[in-house]
């Protein structure tokens, strides 16, 4: 989900989307929300916050599928920020011909991240927030999900997603791994290099442990390792990160 800070820039003039009528609610709690993050809001959210629980939601694959003009691109070079794929649309572009044949065999996705409890006041606070860094400056939409507590996978919980959909004009879509690296390589925007960004989300698939397993991330990762000796000498590489 492409989600950074951006208080000190100006953001582009374009209205923001309709928020949905209702947000999920904690059933325990009925003044609270949690919001899942599968981006860079796993480790910069940038919003208070009543509990955070890493863990999972079934049925979705992320991929760096959406483009970013401001945080990690620009509008000449944008960069490429990950978005959530439901299942049927795995199989939906696989039989359209938009999806390679490699995407049929892959089975239920399963994307891995953080979820925010926010309550009272800390809702509108954090709607407010996210509705500019995920809507306005993303082209996000949001999306009710079922997460799943990594302590407490029988114990699940609704959660609030932004997802980027192909009918928002950033949307890129799918191409190889290797052509996703060569990009990522070239941006940067205001919250910094598109490289940040991937090796941030790479750290924290480790930490979640070798149950947490996302084939597209970690291909991207390998293709950038192989390419970063060549595109720019050790010096500027480490400068990157």
């Amino acid at each position: 989900m492409k989600q950074e800070s951006a208080a000190q820039n100006t953001p582009p003039a374009s209205p923001p989307p309709s928020p949905p009528a209702q947000h999920p609610r904690d059933h325990g709690d009925p003044q609270a929300l949690w919001i899942f993050g599968y981006g860079s809001l796993v480790w910069r959210p940038d919003f208070a916050y009543s509990d955070s629980r890493v863990g999972f939601v079934r049925g979705y694959s992320r991929r760096f599928w959406q483009g970013d003009t401001f945080h990690r691109g620009s509008d000449k070079m944008p960069g490429r920020v990950v978005t959530l794929l439901e299942d049927h649309e795995v199989r939906a572009g696989v039989k359209r011909g938009t999806l390679g044949p490699s995407m049929e065999g892959c089975g239920q996705g399963c994307t891995w991240g953080v979820a925010y409890q926010v309550r009272g006041e800390q809702v509108s606070e954090a709607l407010k927030y996210l509705n500019v860094r995920e809507a306005v400056l993303g082209g996000y939409d949001t999306k009710e999900v079922t997460f799943y507590p990594q302590d407490t996978p029988d114990q699940p919980l609704k959660a609030l997603a932004y997802v980027a959909t192909p009918q928002n004009p950033g949307y890129l879509g799918p191409a190889p791994e290797e052509a996703i690296a060569t990009q990522i390589l070239a941006c940067r925007g205001f919250s910094g290099h598109n490289l940040e960004y991937l090796l941030r989300l790479a750290d924290f698939m480790q930490l979640c442990g070798p149950q947490a397993q996302d084939e597209h991330l970690a291909a991207i990762v390998d293709a950038v390792g192989t390419m970063l000796p060549c595109f720019c000498p050790t010096e500027q590489a480490l400068a990157l990160v």
